[in-house]
């Protein structure tokens, strides 16, 4: 059995990670946690029958310990990333760390380099490489089903009552505190772009804005809170009321209070930013936004991010030069439809866990590769670092209105030293 610790029992960390160990207890088991809030380090820890010795309040306090186990989770904040992980990878910890790696592209390439250094497994939580149906989907590009992949149009569909949640009212709303929009939401699709084209990117421009959710569309009648008397209230699509103010453990409601309490759930909206007018929040982040990538194998990508669509889903449709793919991952399915007249539908299995069993996949995976030795993830953190890049540079270009040649970015990162 592979022992593990976490720092940052978070939605993230506790639910969709090291919630593994409590079904599959003979594979891996938690045997200390890091986490400021002691509500949910307590929890965690009588989840996972961590002794008080082994609770700690913060990762400093974690990491000073002599090493503790072999694996560990990091699943903080995004600005919360870099230290622990570089620290805990000169310690000799294996670790999955949660993406972004960091919100500063100088910060995500040395962690990369730190791991590669000390010969480190450093495995980020890219989890639609991990997904059944994005699998199926490489697979059908390297058998050049399509042939030679020309065109792709990409979408990222967040759904705009997940963007009121996590980007409005939520941890990612502000990027000085978390990330831009195009890291925090769309590493994933930078990541699996580069890894579907399977070539270099060279070329990078982006346009986007924060439109919609700001002060100046809030209805009239609208109140700070949802719970101030709020006359818009019972119509708003947007209602916190409507949203969290139930006794069900599950999510978004269970992000506001870790017990499922009426009383609990009014008092953290009568007080904390869940119960905030979404049109009265700081967040700054973009709620659209667009990317085009060219790669060094001529390949070009138009990415789109829109907060506003009812779907939570990823669709897209890859054109090659012998017919094209489209696909939504929502249904669960991928079309082939070929130049000679010949259409194929596929419906890939499913695995049980979250975001269609990537999550439970990733978990494999990790285990995996820390009983092995062999440090090959399938998203290790210099894969992880380049797909960033791609991010940090589309935002660049959205913020100064320039094209970015991708080389000249890096190099500059970097002080002129060679590329990634």
């Amino acid at each position: 059995m592979i022992q593990a610790a976490l720092i940052g029992a978070g939605a993230r960390g506790m639910h969709a990670y090291a919630s593994y160990a409590l079904k599959q207890p003979h594979e891996i088991k938690f045997i200390a946690v890091a986490e400021e809030n002691r509500e949910r380090r307590e929890k965690f820890a009588r989840d996972h029958g961590i002794p008080i010795e082994m609770q700690f309040s913060s990762w400093e306090q974690l990491l000073d310990q002599p090493k503790l186990c072999e694996a560990l989770l990091i699943c903080t904040q995004d600005r919360m990333h870099y230290e622990p992980t570089m620290k805990a990878i000169r310690k000799g910890y294996k670790i999955l760390l949660e993406k972004p790696m960091s919100p500063i592209p100088k910060e995500s390439l040395e962690m990369a380099e730190e791991a590669e250094k000390y010969g480190s497994l450093l495995s980020v939580c890219h989890g639609m490489r991990y997904s059944t149906y994005y699998r199926a989907l490489k697979r059908l590009l390297e058998q050049e089903t399509i042939g030679k992949v020309t065109t792709i149009q990409w979408n990222e569909n967040v759904g705009v009552l997940h963007h009121s949640h996590s980007f409005v009212r939520g941890n990612w709303r502000n990027s000085k505190e978390s990330s831009p929009m195009i890291l925090q939401k769309s590493c994933h699709d930078m990541d699996m772009i580069q890894w579907l084209v399977g070539a270099e990117c060279v070329k990078v421009s982006s346009f986007g804005s924060l439109t919609y959710f700001k002060e100046e569309n809030a209805p009239e009648g609208s109140t700070a809170r949802c719970t101030d008397g709020c006359k818009v209230e019972r119509d708003c699509p947007f209602s916190a009321i409507k949203m969290y103010l139930n006794e069900k453990d599950e999510w978004p409601a269970n992000v506001v209070t870790l017990e499922p309490k009426y009383e609990k759930r009014l008092n953290a909206l009568q007080e904390g930013p869940y119960g905030r007018c979404v049109y009265r929040c700081d967040n700054d982040v973009v709620d659209h936004q667009v990317v085009n990538l060219l790669f060094d194998n001529e390949v070009t990508v138009a990415f789109t991010m829109s907060a506003f669509t009812n779907e939570i889903s990823r669709t897209f449709k890859i054109m090659g030069t012998k017919g094209e793919i489209r696909g939504n991952h929502h249904i669960n399915e991928i079309e082939i439809k070929h130049f000679n007249g010949r259409v194929e539908k596929i419906y890939p299995e499913k695995v049980e866990g979250g975001h269609d069993g990537a999550d439970t996949l990733i978990m494999e995976d990790f285990i995996k590769q820390v009983r092995s030795n062999e440090n090959k993830s399938h998203s290790s953190g210099m894969v992880s670092a380049k797909s960033h890049l791609i991010a940090f540079a589309a935002e660049e270009s959205r913020v100064t209105g320039q094209t970015i040649d991708m080389v000249e970015y890096v190099n500059q990162l970097r002080g002129s030293e060679s590329v990634v």
